[in-house]
């Protein structure tokens, strides 16, 4: 059993990191500051600098975070052989991500967007290499014809635009449905066709 010390200090740097994405998807790096963070948190300001000492450390978790998830969301095609089988459960996952956590991905398209001035060296490193391991099973399943001969890269770069759309243009979308957010009904058929038309993109049928 974790000490209860322990327990309160994951407790508030989650709360922390969760107002820290909110306050940096809305306000960007700039115009975030620890002091709105914290009231969103809930917490002092003296709290946060205590588990985070500076804005750009913070930042920088909040991005670390992002990118660990999206990568432990892709470890399906490590676990699973069937092609289908891995992209369906990537797809539903990267999608669940935009629904739940629509501020993570905000504050990593604005990162990007922006030069990458902090996470160039997450893309150059560990998101490379993520990728190659990636590209090697797509690469695999496409000499085994499993699924028609495509380009993995492009492939990959689809599926991010295709789900993270639904985060990152979330204002947008509710606009053109009549000023009206999905319900958990509606977004459960736009996640539905988004992954047929995936597995139908290499040749698979839902």
């Amino acid at each position: 059993m974790k000490p209860q010390k322990e327990i309160i200090r994951e407790a508030n740097e989650e709360k922390i990191l969760q107002a820290a994405e909110m306050v940096f998807a809305n306000y960007g790096f700039k115009g975030a500051t620890t002091e709105k963070i914290a009231n969103e948190a809930g917490l002092p300001k003296a709290n946060l600098h205590y588990y985070f000492k500076t804005k750009s450390l913070l930042y920088r978790t909040v991005l670390e975070k992002i990118l660990e998830e999206w990568m432990q969301a892709a470890l399906v095609f490590d676990k699973y052989s069937e092609p289908s089988i891995a992209i369906t459960h990537y797809v539903k996952s990267k999608m669940e991500f935009s629904r739940n956590r629509p501020f993570a991905s905000k504050v990593w398209a604005n990162e990007v967007i922006h030069g990458a001035g902090v996470v160039s060296e997450f893309l150059e490193t560990t998101l490379t290499n993520w990728l190659n391991d990636r590209i090697e099973v797509i690469n695999k399943w496409s000499k085994q014809r499993l699924i028609n001969n495509v380009d993995p890269q492009a492939f990959f770069f689809m599926v991010w635009a295709m789900t993270q759309h639904y985060a990152d243009f979330e204002k947008q979308i509710q606009i053109l449905n009549k000023g009206k957010p999905y319900s958990d009904k509606d977004f459960d058929k736009k996640k539905e066709q988004v992954t047929a038309l995936v597995l139908a993109s290499v040749g698979l049928n839902t």
